[in-house]
C-alpha cells in the first residue's frame, strides 16, 4: 500500500465539509440521574400529600401525582413503603435505581433524604420545634384569623361576573385541575372556592410562588441594613479559584439573582432540570446551596435573563450568611412573616442540611398566600406596622432590565403582565408557580386573587383568570 500526501489546496477544500458537520448525541446520558429523580419525586410528593396535606393515597396518586410520567405503583400498593408511624414514604426497592426516602419533619414538611440514607437516618434532619401562635384562628377575624363575617359586597361588585369568572376557573381547560380560588376585594374574602377533596385548611405545593415569600424575607434583611441590593453576594464559590479574590463570579449581586440575571451557567433551561442542577436538591437528597455555587459564569451578570431555580437559592444562601445563625436563620421567616400576618398553615421546607429550599419548597393554603397579597397591596403594612419597605415593593415590581428585549416580564421574583398581555391593568403582579399556583396583587382594583391548582403543565392563564374577574370589579378612583 503507497501513501502520498495531500495537497495543501485539496486540504483546505476537504476540512470545512467535515467541520461543519453535526454530531449529534441520541444516547441520554442522565437517564439514570431521571431514574433516581423521578423516584425522589414522588416521594417528597407522596409524602407531603400524605403527611402535610393530610390526604388520602387515592386522592394523592390521582391528583398530586397524576402529572408524573410513570408514576410508582398505585394506591393499591406498588414498589414503595409508607411508614405511617415515622410520616415517611420510600420509593423504589434494591437493586438498580436506588430508593428515595422523604420523611415529615414537624415544623418543616417533608424533606428528601440522600440515596444512601435510610429510615433510620429520619431523627436526624432538620425540623422547627417555634411554637404555634396563640388562639384559634376560627376564633380570629380575618385577615389575621379565619373569621368571616357577612358583609354586602362593595358598590360596583357583580356578583354574577364573579360566578361567571370562577366557573371559568374551575372548567376553562381540560389541563387545568383548579383546587381553589379566593378573591380578596378591599380586605374582605368575596369569593372563595375548592375543588372536591380540598377546603380551606389543606396545604399544597406552591412551587416557585416560594420564590415570592424568598424575596419578601430577604428584603426584610435589605431593609434592615444588613444586606445589599447591589453589593457582591459575599460568598465562596466552587470550584475554588486558585485566587479566589479574582473569581469573576465575585461581581454578582443580590440584585442580579433577584432579576434572574445572575450570568451563571444554565442548568434548567438546558434540559436538565430533572436530571442534575437544583432537582438534586429537590428530589434527591443534594445540598441546595453548593450545586447553586458550583456554575460557571458564561455572560455578563445583568445581562441576559434566565430563569433559575439556582440563583433564587444564591439569593437564600447569601440572607442564611447574613443572618449568621443556624437557628435564627430557621426561625427567621415564623419571626419576621408569617407569624406576623397570620400565615399559620405555611410550611417552608429545608433541605437535608437545613437550607431552606425557597425556590419550590412551600406548602400553604388559599388563604394563606391571600394574607401574603395583602401585605404587599397594602404597600407593605400590616396592622399599622410596616413589614416591607415601599421601595423593596417598587423593586419587586420594577422589570429586571435584561428582560427588556423579552417583553419586561419579570421583576424581583415576581412576574409582571409586560409589554404583551392586553386587557390587564399595568400596576398588576403575580407570583407564579408550576401546575398552576397564582396570587395576583392589583392595587389599581383594591383586589388579591389566589388561584391554587394541580394543572398540567401549560393548562391556565393567570392573566385571562384576572381578565375575567375583573370584569366584576370597579376600579379605583383613588391611588392606593
Amino acid at each position: 500500500m503507497s501513501y502520498r500526501l495531500i495537497p495543501a489546496i485539496a486540504l483546505a477544500l476537504v476540512l470545512p465539509a467535515y467541520a461543519g458537520a453535526q454530531q449529534e448525541e441520541t444516547y441520554d446520558y442522565w437517564r439514570f440521574n431521571r431514574d433516581m429523580v423521578r423516584r425522589g419525586q414522588q416521594a417528597i410528593l407522596q409524602c407531603n400529600g400524605l403527611f402535610t396535606s393530610n390526604r388520602t393515597l387515592e386522592q394523592v396518586f390521582d391528583e398530586e401525582l397524576a402529572f408524573l410520567r410513570e408514576p410508582v405503583g398505585t394506591a393499591r400498593g406498588g414498589d414503595y413503603i409508607v411508614d405511617w408511624d415515622l410520616k415517611a414514604v420510600i420509593i423504589g426497592g434494591p437493586g438498580g435505581v436506588p430508593p428515595i426516602s422523604a420523611a415529615f419533619r414537624e415544623g418543616i414538611g417533608c424533606v428528601i433524604m440522600a440515596p444512601d440514607q435510610s429510615l433510620e437516618d429520619v431523627e436526624s434532619l432538620p425540623e422547627l420545634t417555634t411554637p404555634a401562635l396563640p388562639g384559634d384562628p376560627a376564633t380570629i377575624a380575618w385577615p389575621e384569623g379565619d373569621l368571616i363575617d357577612d358583609r354586602p359586597l362593595a358598590p360596583g361588585v357583580d356578583p354574577a361576573a364573579l360566578q361567571a369568572a370562577s366557573d371559568w376557573a374551575f372548567d376553562t381547560s381540560p389541563r387545568a385541575l383548579t383546587i381553589s380560588l379566593l378573591v380578596v376585594h378591599k380586605g374582605q374574602i368575596i369569593h372563595e372556592r375548592y375543588a372536591p377533596g380540598f377546603d380551606m385548611t389543606t396545604r399544597t405545593r406552591t412551587w416557585s410562588t416560594a420564590k415570592s415569600i424568598a424575596v419578601t424575607l430577604i428584603g426584610m434583611m435589605v431593609d434592615e441594613g444588613r444586606m445589599a441590593l447591589d453589593e457582591p453576594l459575599g460568598f465562596d464559590w466552587f470550584p475554588r479559584a486558585r485566587s479566589p479574590e479574582t473569581d469573576p463570579r465575585n461581581e454578582i449581586t443580590l440584585r442580579h439573582v433577584l432579576n434572574m440575571s445572575s450570568g451563571l451557567e444554565t442548568v434548567d433551561n438546558g434540559g436538565l432540570e430533572y436530571a442534575t442542577g437544583s432537582g438534586l436538591a429537590y428530589w434527591a437528597g443534594a445540598s441546595s446551596i453548593r450545586g447553586a455555587r458550583a456554575r460557571a459564569l458564561i455572560r455578563e451578570p445583568g445581562t441576559f435573563w434566565d430563569y433559575e431555580n439556582y440563583d433564587t437559592l444564591l439569593g437564600v444562601y447569601a440572607m442564611k450568611l447574613a443572618i449568621g445563625d443556624d437557628q435564627e436563620y430557621l426561625e427567621f421567616p415564623r419571626k419576621r412573616l408569617l407569624d406576623k400576618i397570620g400565615m399559620r398553615s405555611t410550611l417552608l421546607s429545608t433541605d437535608r442540611f437545613g437550607d431552606f429550599i425557597m425556590s419550590s419548597q412551600v406548602y400553604t393554603n388559599a388563604r394563606d398566600l391571600g394574607r401574603f397579597g395583602l401585605l404587599y397591596l397594602n404597600n407593605g403594612m400590616w396592622n399599622g406596622e410596616r413589614l416591607i419597605s415601599e421601595e423593596w415593593i417598587d423593586f419587586v415590581r420594577t422589570p429586571a432590565p435584561a428582560t427588556a428585549t423579552t417583553g419586561n416580564g419579570y421583576g424581583g421574583q415576581w412576574w409582571l403582565p409586560g409589554d404583551n398581555a392586553s386587557g390587564v391593568p399595568t400596576d398588576a403582579y403575580s407570583t407564579s408557580g408550576n401546575r398552576g399556583q397564582y396570587t395576583i396583587v392589583v392595587p389599581s382594583h383594591d383586589l388579591v386573587i389566589v388561584r391554587r391548582g394541580l394543572d398540567n403543565p401549560g393548562g391556565f392563564s393567570r392573566w385571562g383568570l384576572l381578565r375575567e374577574v375583573l370584569k366584576a370589579i370597579p376600579e379605583e378612583t383613588e391611588d392606593r
